[in-house]
């Protein structure tokens, strides 16, 4: 059995099972919000991007394919090691902890669907905040696409069953001390695995101090992946701009 670890997303994002869990995301949403993104920050032909937290790399892909100059990095190894296969002189993939900065700088800095608040140390959220800022150029913008955390406890299910490739994932959510948790239970392979995703509720007001602390200046924010105005209760996301 494997238990939850404390850096629950070293070992989660490193199985196979997470991949297939999520695959049915809606990956024309993405690509429509990367057109949209990148042509609101008018980040100029073959300008470099840092994808931060990008998995697998498809959007890293995607914004290659766009014409741009891409870096992503992950923690996870695995999906490092799978999106080297897509590599060219335009397109690198790097293991690295996001907490620290990379030693490039860069036209946008982009942080999407979520890819933030999962540290146990606390200090690491503004930790990476200063390091956006530490890897933007002078024109550089840093983006964090984040989920509107008003919306999704207005929205949580507490409880499901979500089957994929015939693997039935157990799903619970809840709130506890600050953090949005997803308790997840399966059997697959003649193992019984259960894992914890667990993200800081942060909202737009948690984000602004430490905006404000990391010397960073909020320039815009958005509610959804066509860059519609932000509205507290209504909005799915939280997508802010900042330099």
């Amino acid at each position: 059995m494997t238990k939850p670890t404390k850096q629950w997303y070293a070992s989660w994002f490193n199985t196979p099972y997470y991949h297939i869990l999520y695959k049915d995301r809606d990956y024309s949403e993405a690509q429509l919000f990367m057109d949209n993104l990148t042509n609101y920050l008018n980040i100029p032909e073959g300008g470099k991007i840092l994808d931060l937290a990008c998995g697998k790399g498809r959007h890293s892909i995607y914004l290659n394919e766009l014409g741009f100059d891409v870096t992503g990095v992950d923690l996870s190894e695995q999906s490092i090691k799978h999106a080297q296969q897509f590599e060219n002189d335009t397109l690198r993939f790097d293991v690295h902890d996001m907490s620290k900065p990379y030693p490039d700088t860069f036209d946008a800095v982009f942080n999407l669907f979520t890819s933030f608040g999962y540290f146990e140390d606390e200090t690491c959220n503004l930790k990476t905040i200063k390091s956006i800022k530490a890897e933007l150029n002078d024109f550089g913008f840093g983006v964090i696409d984040f989920m509107n955390v008003n919306y999704v406890m207005d929205q949580l299910v507490s409880e499901d069953i979500k089957t994929v490739e015939g693997i039935d994932f157990h799903q619970n959510r809840s709130v506890k001390d600050g953090y949005i948790v997803k308790d997840i239970s399966f059997d697959a392979d003649g193992e019984h695995y259960e894992f914890q995703e667990r993200v800081k509720a942060f909202t737009l007001e948690d984000f602004e101090a430490l905006f404000e602390e990391a010397g960073v200046y909020l320039l815009d924010v958005f509610g959804d992946y066509k860059l519609k105005t932000y509205h507290a209760q209504t909005s799915e996301r939280l997508i802010m701009i900042f330099k």
